[in-house]
């Protein structure tokens, strides 16, 4: 069942954020950037930019705060998402500096990369937009269980893409995750791990109540979301963003939304803005979920 879009105006939708403490990755460009610029607006008590770049990120900070609107506290916290040490040194990191965590806004990602693996083993894009996710999530699950004792709306936001409608039906072999999945052009890899975002967010809202786990695509953005690769698709796909996509700063909408609406449901998948019905039927198979969590769990178990 499908619904249409809810318009969203950040300046008069997003409620006063006082007191709350808010977490994005990849916030220091493109819809990461124009989601923590529009939630400092709101009087959130902390943001925390997580990124790769320290020299980005604090250019990206210096930009906000341009805005005379911009007052909330906004920190750097350095994160590379293919490498799990890094993974759990920015999660000590904010626990050691927070008691609470409102908002998990898991906004980076890469796109169409070379062949390679992450530091783990993992298929890079894979490994990057769904492990290290993965393992944040699971590092930081304490302290948004904590924190939704006395905020019912806490809750983890995750990006997937409309493009999760193209991956192979083939989705989840699990040993080819843990390779560079030679056999599969970049688009199967990218779109793999989109659904898989999906897909985990989806199980996550079945285990770890009661934090909201809620999943988004933001529709055709023009970012620069990081890619290194060539080929028929992303030069259509490069075409299209030129003449027909959304400026980052309205495109941000979808998860702002997600991320503040009391509307926005545990579990859903909602695409441009808060529109339900969105993901494929692939993307809607309970069995494959279940089966792609129970996998991450063991995976990322030792890490934990």
């Amino acid at each position: 069942m499908s619904c249409k879009g809810t318009k969203f105006n950040p300046d008069k939708d997003i409620p006063d954020l006082s007191g709350q403490v808010i977490l994005v990755t990849g916030g220091n460009a493109g819809l990461g950037f124009e989601t923590i610029k529009e939630l400092a607006k709101h009087s959130p008590a902390h943001i925390y930019l997580a990124a790769r770049s320290a020299e980005k990120a604090v250019k990206a900070i210096q930009d906000m705060r341009e805005s005379d609107d911009v007052t909330a506290p906004i920190s750097f916290l350095p994160l590379d998402l293919s490498s799990f040490d890094s993974v759990k040194k920015a999660a000590s990191k904010f626990n050691q500096e927070e008691s609470r965590l409102d908002i998990l806004i898991n906004n980076a990602g890469i796109m169409m990369t070379a062949e390679g693996l992450t530091q783990e083993g993992y298929e890079t894009q894979f490994g990057t937009n769904v492990m290290g996710h993965a393992l944040l999530v699971q590092l930081l699950l304490p302290i948004l269980t904590r924190t939704a004792a006395i905020n019912p709306e806490t809750r983890v936001v995750t990006l997937s893409s409309a493009s999760e409608s193209m991956a192979p039906k083939d989705i989840y072999q699990f040993d080819e995750l843990k390779t560079t999945m030679a056999n599969r052009n970049t688009t199967a890899r990218y779109c793999i791990s989109k659904i898989g975002n999906l897909h985990y967010s989806a199980a996550m809202s079945k285990h770890f109540g009661p934090v909201k786990f809620i999943c988004v695509h933001p529709g055709m953005v023009a970012t620069n979301l990081h890619h290194e690769s060539s080929g028929l698709f992303l030069r259509m796909f490069l075409f299209s963003a030129i003449f027909f996509a959304t400026p980052p700063d309205k495109g941000c909408h979808s998860q702002l939304w997600a991320s503040v609406s009391p509307d926005a449901k545990n579990g859903e998948f909602y695409g441009p803005v808060g529109k339900t019905g969105s993901g494929s039927k692939l993307s809607q198979n309970q069995e494959l979920a279940q089966g792609l969590f129970e996998w991450i769990q063991r995976e990322i178990e030792p890490h934990v």
